[in-house]
């Protein structure tokens, strides 16, 4: 849970802190001019469309492949006048019919935390010289091989209600397979919190620009809650949350473990702990040490990062430098850093830094699934997860899935 206000004005901790080649017969040219007419009052609108990091293939916990990616849409209109967001269609590859669209709810949920609360209607407005981030999350049908290459239709409204579009705004997938971790726990039941998928999350939703270069570190990343066998994140008669401790937790001191065989990059100890549910204050920089509290990163592979936030003071086992197997003791959770409970902060990246990294897709080698849960609800003294878990294996937790790490032989198979 990195620095929670990220949630709230992304685009304010940014300022503070974050060719594809193809032949296409003329048939199929003249195919595409027919699909997509421009309407009678129709303009081309003064925007540029970028997506900085391309999309991936993920298989997810869901058995459906998933593309997560940014389309960040700036406003070049010199006049200052501004452009409304109306819809944003998806196509694969040369596909006349769109793989998916986004208009009303679906398309303000694409706008990160800005598209959420009362005034998010307001997030679909781009004044001139201004830019808006758009999280697409596409579900790829079960045996549907993921497209070459995504273009985009995206239309607008003007200030007198005119319709301005683009259509274009290609990008190659990235072939690459998902970086492949074994559990980074040793047992117990684990809570995704705002994790993969959730485009409102404080970790994908969080754009950050440091030095003139805008990443997203966090993109898959999430939030290891302990749940005890009723899904209870905190132990039974503890009445005020506020007044908890750090032992109450359900997950406080479980060992945290190596996901891989790899060498310790980086390694801090020795940072306090904030009591849980704490007011935080503001990091003074976008870096793992103003950020993670106590941590480890781990690299697993060439530009392959495993990050570990938020350890035990006095708990990190592992010193820089050293190398570790997989399944190695690094430390123990806690709730050292930015963050507002104990658990475990879990994320890859193509970089040992925060700032200026990109995250990176992973799935686990295998996990028991137990069904999803809302935070409130492990929270909540009298609810109630029922037990039960599935085996999945090479594919990825969703947000809020309830997992566990454990032998095979101990779940069942979906």
């Amino acid at each position: 849970m990195i620095d929670p206000q990220l949630r709230r004005n992304p685009r304010r901790i940014g300022r503070r802190c974050a060719a594809l080649a193809r032949t296409v017969l003329s048939s199929s040219l003249l195919a595409l001019a027919c699909a997509f007419p421009a309407a009678a009052d129709s303009a081309q609108a003064p925007v540029e469309v970028r997506t900085p990091w391309p999309p991936a293939a993920v298989p997810g916990r869901d058995g459906l492949a998933h593309l997560a990616y940014e389309l960040h849409i700036t406003n070049f209109y010199r006049s200052g006048a501004t452009l409304r967001l109306h819809r944003i269609e998806v196509y694969a590859d040369d596909a006349a019919a769109p793989l998916a669209s986004f208009e009303g709810e679906r398309l303000l949920r694409l706008l990160g935390p800005e598209g959420a609360g009362d005034d998010a209607t307001k997030a679909l407005a781009i004044a001139g010289g201004q830019r808006a981030t758009a999280f697409v999350w596409l579900d790829l049908g079960k045996g549907q091989n993921a497209p070459r290459s995504l273009r985009h239709r995206i239309e607008f409204r003007d200030d007198k209600g005119a319709s301005q579009f683009v259509d274009g705004a290609r990008v190659a997938i990235n072939t690459d397979s998902p970086v492949v971790l074994g559990a980074p726990l040793r047992e117990g039941r684990w809570f995704a919190y705002e994790g993969p998928s959730n485009s409102q999350s404080h970790h994908w939703g969080s754009v950050v620009a440091v030095d003139g270069q805008v990443t997203i570190p966090q993109r898959y990343a999430m939030d290891l809650i302990g749940l005890d066998a009723r899904g209870h994140a905190v132990r039974k008669g503890v009445a005020d949350l506020r007044k908890s401790r750090h032992s109450d937790w359900i997950g406080y001191a479980a060992p945290v473990v190596a996901v891989a065989d790899g060498e310790v990059q980086a390694a801090r100890d020795g940072e306090g702990e904030h009591a849980p549910l704490a007011p935080q204050t503001e990091p003074v920089s976008l870096s793992a040490d103003a950020l993670y509290g106590n941590y480890v990163i781990l690299k697993i592979a060439p530009s392959v990062y495993v990050h570990y936030a938020h350890l035990r003071p006095g708990s990190v086992a592992v010193k820089t430098g050293e190398r570790v197997r997989k399944g190695q003791l690094l430390g123990a959770l806690g709730q050292s850093g930015s963050s507002g409970g104990p658990h475990l902060h879990l994320h890859v990246s193509n970089s040992p830094n925060f700032e200026g990294s990109e995250g990176l897709p992973f799935v686990f080698d295998h996990f028991g699934f137990d069904g999803t849960w809302m935070i409130d609800r492990a929270l909540a003294p009298d609810s109630a997860l029922a037990p039960g878990s599935q085996m999945h294996e090479g594919q990825m937790p969703l947000d809020n899935d309830v997992i566990e790490f454990q032998p095979k032989s101990h779940a069942n198979q979906p």
